[in-house]
């Protein structure tokens, strides 16, 4: 029986490289010189430091930058709230999305199923499966699936004939 699985997978090598190449790009430039301006990857969080809202986003700016250069889809991230830490320093902390969260992987489950296409879906862990009786079935599957979800940079693998 044919199937496919649906994703949300970064690929962490990349984005730890634009991390790093952010990290030196702060360290370079002027506007950066003197201040507290940092960024850090630890697992999948990364964390981002600056003196104000402002040098924030302008880290930000260029990480996004340097994700681009690197071919990862910048909605990966899930940029939280800005917290003032010690001083007048404060911190940002941005998620890279990994896995289909419950909800998501619901609401594909349920297009699918409300859609006219002979395909059954079921959700396994942080990935949903598709499977169906012909590979035409399962393509539009995918178009559908592409054409519902604009949110999240979702990708398809392990495409089975």
């Amino acid at each position: 029986m044919p199937s496919f699985d649906t994703v949300l997978e970064a690929d962490l090598v990349k984005v730890k490289n634009a991390v790093e190449n952010t990290a030196k790009e702060i360290g370079t430039r002027f506007d950066f010189k003197g201040t507290s301006a940092s960024i850090e990857l630890k697992d999948k969080e990364i964390i981002l430091i600056g003196d104000s809202d402002f040098q924030l986003e302008q880290i930000t700016d260029v990480l996004r930058n340097k994700l681009t250069k690197a071919a990862v889809d910048v909605r990966f991230l899930d940029v939280g709230k800005v917290e003032k830490i010690g001083g007048d320093k404060v911190k940002q902390v941005a998620k890279v999305r990994n896995g289909i969260e419950s909800e998501l992987a619901k609401k594909i489950q349920t297009l699918i199923k409300g859609s006219k296409v002979k395909v059954q879906a079921s959700i396994q862990e942080e990935k949903v499966r598709v499977t169906g009786a012909k590979r035409d079935d399962l393509q539009s599957a995918m178009a559908l699936i592409r054409a519902e979800n604009n949110d999240f940079p979702l990708s398809f693998n392990n495409f089975r004939d």
